[in-house]
């Protein structure tokens, strides 16, 4: 039997027909209604619909950047999307006839990782995805970590550096604030001010563009840009960093990395597994982690939004 799965992102809704094996089967998108939140749920059960027709569906796994509480039914605290302790599954079903659950997008990335990607064949790992901002999830011994309130797995907000740079969630320090797109944009953007030779193709790339974005800071690594390479190199070390010590708190066995400056590959892999062996507690005397690239590239949080609504669903429905 097949499951839906829902990605609801700033600027769109990505939907899927998933079976068994993970494998996409129908595919959907709609632009997401951000500013709207009735427009927004008739949006999602719109597709939803549309991938269910003709179709034996299980239940619909439905992933959000957000808190999710731990009954998986309601969006405690959404930033992008303006949701505040909102209802989401009981407003999704009173408009269908399949039971949802509500999950946390990177909890939906990471299980599809785990179960059909980099993760595969581990019981112990860490996803850490690198966007805007840093996400995270835990799965332990095959099962996803939710915490006593079902917010488990906010990695990006590990504070790691005392007093340090301010952060969204309004403290200081944050891992978020050193590890992610934005903290290597504005890392790029302050070498090309600088005037520091390392910064010349920088500024170069900027005085093309008109201004410096994620593009021309990406085009500079593709380029193995020294002043690039340099800015990536500090952000993988503060990855490392953090891992170091998640590594003394859950024991993963492997950390997979993913969003979207993952796309650098093992330019951004390498330095973050040279910081987490500087700053391994007990190095040498203990097991030594893996550290991969995500295989999925768009459709992570479809695919484990779905597999985790089987997982979540199936024993209620035999």
């Amino acid at each position: 039997m097949h499951a839906i799965g829902i990605d609801i992102g700033g600027t769109k809704i990505a939907g899927a027909l998933v079976d068994a094996n993970g494998q996409i089967i129908k595919e959907s998108r709609v632009p997401t209604p951000a500013e709207d939140p009735a427009a927004l749920v008739s949006s999602v059960v719109a597709v939803i619909k549309e991938l269910a027709e003709g179709q034996e569906v299980l239940g619909v796994g439905v992933a959000a950047a957000g808190f999710i509480d731990a009954q998986q039914a309601n969006i405690i605290y959404a930033p992008n999307l303006s949701w505040r302790n909102e209802p989401f599954k009981a407003k999704l079903e009173a408009e269908l006839d399949i039971p949802v659950i509500i999950e946390n997008d990177a909890n939906a990335a990471a299980w599809a990782e785990f179960r059909y990607g980099a993760g595969r064949g581990f019981k112990h790992m860490v996803m850490l995805t690198i966007g805007t901002g840093v996400g995270g999830a835990v799965i332990t011994d095959s099962k996803m970590l939710r915490g006593g309130f079902g917010i488990a797995g906010e990695l990006g907000h590990l504070r790691i550096v005392p007093d340090g740079l301010p952060c969204g969630c309004g403290q200081k320090g944050c891992l978020e604030s050193y590890g992610s797109g934005t903290a290597l944009l504005k890392a790029a953007k302050q070498l090309a001010s600088s005037g520091e030779p390392a910064g010349a193709r920088l500024r170069e790339l900027e005085a093309q563009a008109g201004q410096l974005s994620g593009q021309e800071v990406y085009q500079a690594i593709l380029e193995r840009d020294p002043g690039a390479i340099q800015v990536l190199t500090a952000l993988g070390d503060w990855l490392g960093q953090a891992i170091a010590s998640l590594t003394a708190v859950l024991d993963p066995e492997v950390v997979v990395i993913g969003g979207g400056v993952s796309a650098a590959g093992d330019l951004l892999l390498d330095p973050i597994r040279q910081g987490y062996l500087n700053h391994l507690p007990a190095r040498g005397f203990r097991p030594e982690l893996k550290i991969l690239g995500a295989e999925f590239v768009n459709d992570a949080g479809v695919v484990g939004a779905a597999d985790l609504a089987r997982v979540s669903l199936a024993p209620k429905v035999n």
